[in-house]
């Protein structure tokens, strides 16, 4: 609908500027108590970046934005996941800004005016031009269009602001492009990589083995010692690097869903309201008062209820009473007051008026009248849109292109689904009035319109409060040394979230933990978080059991983690002293000696290390391509045992037929990974502290 309809829509993703911080300065004695406490901003920083500070602000701002960007595109109201990727989105963001910016100077990166004009007007226009003044069908770029809402920057003060916008943002991609065309320049494949690939590809080996399961050894009969721990830990020293810091709790939840007595209690209720319901006289008002949730009074297409109540009330004739039903978690009924068959999508263009404006709602229909009678006698409406209207579609006329039912507010939608091609509605919504034109109808499908009613199914306020006082009196008792015991000794069930970040929307059994998140990250290891935490369902009592520091974790933080594999460590070099003192020269005599069948392999190639009925084992892989034909191997540590092999034979593929395609496939792919790389590298050379959980 044109540049300002984009802007306004869009603002969120464009909001590109600086932040500007001012260094608060005290000095002792009477200076201290001028002006605000000097520790008073600190408690709206969000996060640094290399001592450059995120205001709280500007980055509530950014992130309310992202929030009805994704409540936009995934439909329904935030809920604490799509909450947490509007933070990080947000976050991510200021990362970029302040980072990219940062490497974009230093690499003497920037944008010049004729670039700048080339991507407005030029052969190369932005994408986000081509998005908002091209042609959906040919993408060819309205020129004159652009020009115009340039020259317009001059007498329209909103206009010029949401140009600033979009220039920033056009710039930025740009610039972004630029600087991932610099990375990808910098990387490259030789003959000798391509060629490896191809042969990791294609190259099919042929072998037999025989394994020792680490399975056949039980746990209980091991007893790791602290030089194998340390011999593992200092082996895989690099995968114990914890990218952020990480809490673990464990929690209790004490159930609030409804009881018997609270569903007969329900259920008594909807049946009331449905006999009240069918003699209602006025069908809308009684739903909006009623029901809990709300279903726009106006035609709606086949599935877009649930699907139990939608099979059946489609079937029904205009006058039908359908309920109540139970599906889900709620009750549901509904009057069927009118059924039709209406187009599936309409195209359609308008005129905006301002009536505030104008003097009023009668003056402005009375003026959309007068332009319908222009139009009847020949006006051009593109022309008469350019002019009069104050929506942004102004700029190409009025067309909103093609819209399908729920797209509109219901005073347009109804006129321009329930009218015909070619005809004039003038309508008055809550953005003003509209003279519509009807340019195209498109399909037909039966649709309905209810007067719809659902009740849930909720727990009484006696159910919640005896949960509550559970939950109370479990608090008032635990302590961090007995939380398992006293829960256990209660018969409670306790559950684990292992590993959560600050930012984390979510946490294993936990439909709205946020608050459980932010108070475990101000307590200490062994806390008993003081709160009782309300869940939609339940209450939850939790204990903090475990920080792990962002950064190398010393052997201590992880041993419990690393036990099983310690465990089979150890298992891996009581079977391999099992496989040599067998002492056999061939694969048939060690499988005899060790009571273990041969098992043959074929055609398997090194880039996918995955054996037939043993699992992903890439040591076992990398050694057969890496031995001799015929030739009896060493004992290989794998990931469920430990495997001796002999290789039949190699088939290699025919000599690679172009090179070059080869290259590029492959530096596709790697230019894409050193994008990310490079940005990842610039995050961790830099200072980032990340205060996000002490606001969200």
């Amino acid at each position: 609908m044109g540049l300002m309809t984009f802007l306004r829509n869009r603002a969120g993703f464009i909001l590109i500027g600086a932040i500007g911080f001012a260094i608060v300065a005290f000095l002792v004695g009477d200076a201290i108590n001028v002006g605000k406490p000097f520790w008073a901003a600190s408690q709206k920083v969000v996060g640094s970046v290399d001592g450059e500070e995120i205001n709280i602000d500007e980055f509530g701002t950014k992130v309310d934005q992202n929030l009805q960007q994704f409540k936009q595109q995934y439909g329904g109201s935030a809920n604490p996941q799509m909450t947490a990727m509007a933070v990080d989105n947000a976050w991510q963001g200021e990362l970029a800004a302040i980072l990219l910016g940062k490497e974009y100077s230093r690499l003497g990166l920037d944008i010049s005016s004729d670039e700048l004009f080339d991507l407005y007007q030029g052969k190369n226009p932005s994408p986000l031009i081509v998005q908002y003044f091209g042609n959906p069908q040919t993408g060819q770029i309205d020129r004159a269009a652009v020009i115009n809402s340039l020259k317009q920057q001059a007498s329209n003060p909103q206009l010029k602001q949401q140009w600033d916008l979009l220039q920033a943002e056009i710039e930025k991609q740009a610039l972004q492009q630029k600087y991932a065309n610099l990375i990808k320049n910098s990387v490259y494949v030789t003959s000798l990589e391509a060629n490896d690939e191809y042969q990791n590809r294609n190259k099919l080996a042929n072998f037999n083995y025989v394994s020792l399961d680490y399975a056949s050894i039980p746990d209980a009969s091991v007893k790791p010692s602290d030089s194998d721990y340390s011999d593992y830990y200092n082996e895989n020293k690099k995968s114990f690097d914890n990218p952020a810091e990480t809490r673990s709790f464990e929690y209790v939840s004490f159930s609030i869903n409804p009881t018997k007595a609270d569903s007969a209690a329900t259920k008594a209720q909807v049946d009331k309201l449905a006999n009240d319901f069918k003699v209602s006289k006025s069908d809308s008002l009684f739903a909006a008062i009623n029901s809990d949730v709300k279903v726009p009074y106006t035609y709606i297409t086949k599935g877009k209820l649930d699907p139990v109540v939608d099979s059946a009330v489609f079937a029904l004739p205009a006058g039908s009473f359908y309920g109540p039903v139970f599906s889900g978690n709620s009750y549901k009924m509904a009057k069927v007051i009118d059924v039709r068959f209406s187009p599936d999508s309409v195209k359609a263009s308008h005129i905006l008026l301002d009536a505030a404006k104008m003097g009023g709602a009668d003056k402005a229909v009375k003026f959309a009248d007068s332009l319908k009678t222009l139009v009847q006698n020949g006006a051009n409406f593109s022309a008469l849109a350019k002019m009069y209207s104050v929506d942004g579609s102004k700029d190409k006329g009025g067309e909103l292109g093609t819209f399908s039912r729920g797209q509109m507010v219901p005073e347009f939608e109804n006129a321009a689904f329930n009218g015909k091609t070619g005809d004039l509605k003038v309508v008055t919504s809550q953005f003003g009035v509209h003279l519509i034109k009807i340019e195209n109808q498109i399909g037909s499908s039966k649709v309905a319109k209810l007067a719809y009613v659902e009740k849930n199914l909720a727990p009484s306020s006696k159910t919640k409060a005896e949960a509550y006082k559970k939950a109370s009196n479990f608090l008032n008792e635990v302590k961090g040394d007995n939380f398992a015991e006293l829960a256990k000794k209660q018969k409670y069930t306790v559950g684990m979230a292992d590993r959560i970040t600050a930012s984390q929307g979510y946490a294993p059994g936990l439909d709205n933990p946020r608050q459980l998140i932010r108070d475990a990250y101000a307590a200490e290891k062994g806390d008993v978080l003081t709160e009782v935490y309300q869940m939609d369902n339940a209450y939850v009592i939790a204990h903090v059991t475990d920080i792990k520091p962002k950064g190398l974790l010393p052997l201590e933080a992880v041993k419990k983690d690393i036990e099983p594999m310690v465990i089979n460590a150890v298992k891996a070099k009581m079977l391999t002293e099992k496989i040599s003192k067998a002492g056999a020269s061939n694969l048939n005599q060690l499988a005899q000696k060790l009571g273990k069948q041969v098992l043959p392999v074929q055609n398997i190639v090194f880039a996918n290390p995955i054996v037939p009925g043993a699992g992903q084992e890439n040591k076992l892989i990398g050694s057969v391509f890496g031995s001799q034909a015929g030739k009896l191997s060493k004992p290989v540590t794998g990931e469920n045992g430990v495997f001796v092999f002999t290789v039949n034979g190699f088939t290699n593929p025919a000599p690679m037929g172009n090179t070059y395609k080869q290259k590029e496939s492959m530096l596709q792919g790697i230019a894409q990974r050193s994008l990310g790389a490079a940005f990842q590298a610039l995050q961790d050379k830099s200072d980032i502290k990340d205060n996000r959980v002490k606001f969200y």
